[in-house]
């Protein structure tokens, strides 16, 4: 029916929910009533009541992980192993949030610096932005969610939130929650809506803030309709470049590497794609690779035994396969890999110097494909890393301190890892793109930022 939203199995196939859409008046009326509940300072819910619902909210997630952590893994199709690990760090993040509220601070402005400003005193507070949309991704289907909505909970703004059509239940699971927890209902609300009535509701002139996580052509085609004054934060992906120089330790650097690159399938925003390896030793590191692509276990997400699961829809996985395909044709060595695993997984594939007009080397991959590139200089390397749109997060392995730091500073990456993978995080961090890959500043405490502003308070007095 058109009016239901059918969550099916990224592995399998099988039904898992069917979920009612939100007709055009139940999104207005929950705008609506955000609005109200946004621009009435009497019905802001007192900071010490946010801190205890968040709490709470931790508690009951964690209570609740291992159900929780096996629909996200059945509806997204990301293993167990990596699901449980995430709903651990989503209790964190919900913690964190809580926590952090202590940080919302303004500060004094010095007056009596010049006669005109004599007899005053001024100081800042931050109050809540406003009403806030958040648009989600599928490939973290609940820590997406906390790091989107909880925040706004945290600072007084009422959110509304529209899952990932494919991954909504783990949306629904945290926003419940929320609701036990003792938040009431009218400050969280999910929107299952279609695209065009996601569009209509992002682009609303009540909208203070947008939070987007997914596609850079979704969301700045979005950003560029927003409202006059609504403020937003967008975070795509990137190819995550890493250079691997000849004193790397690459006995310590391989585990990483293919863990940061086969990871939820490579469906990962920082995921290790492009790896740069000192010709002197990319033999060796190409050859090491592929024996850790060759073992790992691929298939169904619910096994407790999978490391790498399926692609989020068979679309995908042709899509992968049709890069790699394409990468081979222009003269790339496939090493390993290159295959359709069934309709739904993808074998790990390590590439061996594509060519930088392939696709595998000029967009996100988005799939559990290595490249690996020979060099001879680091400079060039790094050279050819940053000729891409995208700017993410890279990572460096050497020994070298001063090569570390060098290499750290030309990279074009908004953090570098050292002798550590791209996709290293821990959720308090400021998590950002550059260029093509997002605005704004993710991470617990830098999104409760943005979801507020600051307003300035001046006091004349002869006392003073």
């Amino acid at each position: 029916m058109k009016n239901k939203l059918k969550v099916i199995s990224p592995f399998d196939g099988h039904l898992i929910s069917e979920l009612k859409l939100n007709s055009g008046k139940e999104v207005e009326s929950a705008l609506e009533k955000s609005h109200q509940l946004a621009n009435n300072p009497d019905s802001v819910i007192p900071v010490h009541e946010r801190i205890r619902i968040l709490e709470k909210t931790a508690d009951l997630v964690e209570e609740r992980a291992e159900e929780f952590a096996r629909q996200a893994a059945e509806e997204g199709g990301k293993p167990l192993i990596d699901s449980r690990i995430e709903l651990a760090r989503a209790v964190q993040g919900v913690r964190e949030s809580a926590r952090s509220i202590n940080q919302m601070v303004g500060h004094e402005i010095p007056m009596g610096l010049t006669p005109s400003s004599t007899n005053r005193m001024a100081f800042t507070i931050r109050e809540p932005i406003g009403v806030v949309v958040a648009v989600s991704a599928f490939n973290h289907p609940f820590n997406l969610i906390v790091h989107q909505v909880i925040p706004a909970v945290a600072v007084g703004c009422p959110v509304i939130v529209k899952p990932a059509s494919a991954t909504p239940i783990s949306c629904f699971n945290l926003v419940k929650c929320l609701c036990e927890a003792g938040l009431p209902e009218d400050w969280c609300r999910v929107a299952l809506t279609d695209r065009k009535s996601s569009e209509k509701l992002v682009t609303d002139p009540r909208v203070s803030f947008f939070t987007f996580i997914g596609s850079a052509d979704v969301g700045w085609g979005l950003k560029s309709k927003l409202a006059p004054g609504t403020r937003c934060s967008l975070e795509h992906g990137g190819t995550a470049p890493v250079i691997i120089d000849k004193d790397a330790d690459i006995k310590d650097a391989l585990p990483l590497l293919a863990k940061g690159g086969f990871y939820h399938a490579g469906q990962v925003c920082v995921s290790v794609q492009k790896v740069f390896v000192h010709e002197k030793i990319v033999d060796k590191f190409s050859k090491a690779l592929v024996g850790l692509a060759e073992k790992l276990v691929v298939g169904d997400p619910l096994d407790e035994k999978t490391e790498v699961g399926p692609l989020i829809t068979e679309r995908e996985v042709d899509r992968v396969h049709e890069w790699v395909k394409e990468a081979r044709s222009l003269k790339a060595k496939i090493l390993t890999g290159g295959k359709k695993i069934g309709a739904t997984c993808y074998a790990p594939t390590v590439i061996l110097n594509p060519p930088d007009q392939a696709k595998v080397s000029s967009a996100e991959i988005f799939g559990p494909v290595i490249c690996v590139y020979s060099f001879k200089d680091r400079r060039e390397a790094i050279e050819r890393a940053n000729k891409v749109p995208f700017s993410f997060q890279a990572a460096v392995f050497t020994k070298n301190m001063d090569a570390a730091l060098d290499t750290a500073k030309r990279l074009n990456a908004s953090a570098v890892m050292v002798n550590d993978h791209t996709a290293f995080r821990v959720d308090w961090m400021p998590f950002a793109g550059r260029k093509a890959s997002g605005l704004g500043v993710g991470g617990i405490v830098p999104t409760m930022m943005e979801m507020t502003e600051e307003k300035m308070i001046v006091f004349r007095s002869k006392f003073l």
